[in-house]
């Protein structure tokens, strides 16, 4: 298992485990020998979506912990494939498979690890302009999903309550809306201190998953 996916996903359940007054190790252990098992990525799937049948109290968490089975997929299962595997039928018929699984907390992951192999600090401006490409006419999907992040990039230069909010006004409908909050809260303190998670907390909107997902991207980051 990836040690940023493990140290990630640990964190963030934990997190949600402890504001919803449940304990999270047993559910951390189910789903590390998931990511460890030795399978199709498609049966990974199946087995993490029975996980979470059966552990409803974490149910929140499902997408993003596809999230992260995804990028674990990347770091580690990859490696024993073949290298043209992301070209081939079988990698196709999965994307199409997974097109509605995981949320937009993918490409926070996908650009952190980007940052680190490139030894470079993650930054609201670099995630927009240079990984999401968002002002080039052919990644106007971007545009559109991102649209509320590009349009209040200012916030970075705010607080906590501020950013809160503003995801208040998100519409429910809104991809960004469950992911919003700490998603900017990263950008703008991505490495908090324990007075500055105190905060976070105190503004947040749903307490037990925005605790659980900036743990999870602060946890990612380091």
């Amino acid at each position: 298992m990836d040690l940023k996916v493990k140290n990630a996903l640990e964190a963030g359940l934990l997190a949600y485990a402890k504001e919803e007054g449940i304990d999270g190790k047993a559910f951390f252990s189910t789903l590390e020998n998931i990511y460890d098992t030795e399978a199709p990525f498609m049966d990974k799937v199946s087995l993490l979506d029975e996980a979470f049948d059966t552990n409803q109290q974490f149910e929140e968490l499902r997408e993003v912990a596809f999230d992260l089975l995804m990028i674990n997929f990347f770091s580690e299962d990859i490696q024993k494939l073949e290298e043209d595997y992301l070209d081939s039928e079988e990698w196709e018929s999965i994307e199409d498979q997974t097109l509605d699984r995981g949320t937009e907390l993918l490409n926070v992951f996908l650009y952190l690890r980007e940052c680190a192999d490139e030894e470079v600090n993650p930054s609201l401006d670099d995630f927009l302009k240079e990984f999401l490409l968002v002002e080039d006419d052919e990644f106007q999907d971007e545009h559109r999903i991102y649209e509320k992040v590009i349009a209040n990039q200012i916030l970075i230069e705010s607080d906590y309550a501020e950013i809160a909010k503003t995801a208040k006004t998100l519409d429910i409908e809104d991809e960004l809306a469950d992911v919003f909050y700490p998603i900017m809260s990263f950008f703008t303190e991505p490495n908090p201190s324990s007075e500055k998670l105190t905060d976070f907390s105190a503004s947040a909107l749903n307490k037990s998953y925005d605790n659980a997902i900036y743990q999870l991207i602060i946890n990612f980051n380091k």
